[in-house]
């Protein structure tokens, strides 16, 4: 009885939680949208701005083969797969706790907001592939402008040079770096061409490189040498990005065998002398509060660790 009492008081505190995360979400929606309604009745360039990239955007939407690198959409087995694991793992982290059916399909529950968490993490993977690839390209192109060839033909050979680093043909770069060529081919400028790949590729680096490149043709400027500044800035920076993950590495692996060491240690006291772990599972004693109090200590430990090894270069 006392188990169902305190399960019974515990599900009007979640209601009230989630009633309020929800107002909080949506006061925020309604901020972003009036700051976003002042900022063009602002400026009228914009504005102008706005609708260059909103045709780009619907150019991108017919043209279904080219990829929006600042979304990832997740498959439908993608999705069954990351929730199924994680309200599996929730539910036996819960029974481990609280020793509650109940409450660990509860607890369980949560697992379907894992597939968001894990679409950033693979949103963030892709993009840093693409940022390496494309330290790659760029590097190729600058040595090709350096030997006399055009632009045209420079991005053509960069294309070979980079099926050598990357033997699949579905590489990102090397899909891009061909519909970049396929469009000069079809009469399009190679600068709307780039452009719309920093554009959809969201990373500052080539986003950089667009500005640069289509500056440098309008302006009439020497284009190979700031095109090999550009490659060796980017470079640099990549490397030490790579560096600091390397050095990282360890430690996020310490983390998390760390974070899971605690939930190891009262798995093996509960079914090993479980009359020590007993007070803790009895409702009457308060003692799930306490496991509740410990695990919230073990996910905010785990946040902490996770946002301080979180260096952006």
């Amino acid at each position: 009885m006392n188990q169902d009492m305190w399960i019974l008081l515990l599900l009007p505190v979640l209601l009230v939680i989630y009633i309020v995360m929800n107002r909080k979400s949506k006061q925020k929606q309604g901020q972003q949208t009036s700051k976003q309604a002042a900022n063009q009745s602002v400026s009228v360039k914009k504005v102008v701005e706005e609708k260059k990239e909103a045709a780009l955007k619907r150019t991108r939407k017919v043209e279904g083969h080219l990829i929006d690198y600042s979304k990832y959409q997740l498959s439908i087995k993608e999705f069954l797969f990351y929730s199924i694991m994680a309200m599996i793992a929730l539910f036996l982290i819960g029974f481990l706790f609280y020793e509650s059916v109940i409450f660990s399909l509860i607890l369980a529950v949560a697992g379907l907001l894992f597939p968001r968490m894990q679409r950033k993490r693979l949103l963030l993977k892709r993009k840093e592939k693409l940022a390496v690839q494309f330290k790659e390209a760029i590097a190729s192109l600058s040595s090709s402008l350096a030997a006399g060839r055009s632009i045209e033909n420079s991005f053509r050979e960069t294309v070979h040079d980079l099926k050598f680093l990357y033997p699949d043909p579905n590489t990102y770069i090397i899909r891009e770096f061909e519909i970049i060529n396929r469009r000069v081919e079809n009469g399009e400028t190679i600068e709307r061409a780039i452009q719309d790949f920093a554009l959809r590729s969201d990373l500052e680096d080539v986003i950089n490189f667009s500005d640069i490149f289509i500056t440098c043709k309008r302006t009439g400027g020497n284009l190979v040498e700031v095109i090999r500044r550009t490659a060796d800035v980017i470079s640099e920076k990549i490397d030490i990005q790579q560096e600091v993950q390397v050095m990282l590495a360890q430690k996020k692996f310490e983390s998390k065998i760390l974070s899971i060491m605690p939930v190891g240690m009262i798995a093996l006291l509960k079914y090993s002398s479980g009359d020590y772990l007993a007070p803790l599972y009895d409702w009457a004693k308060l003692g799930p509060l306490i496991m509740t109090f410990c695990l919230a200590l073990l996910c905010l430990s785990y946040w902490l660790s996770q946002r301080i090894m979180n260096i952006k270069v």
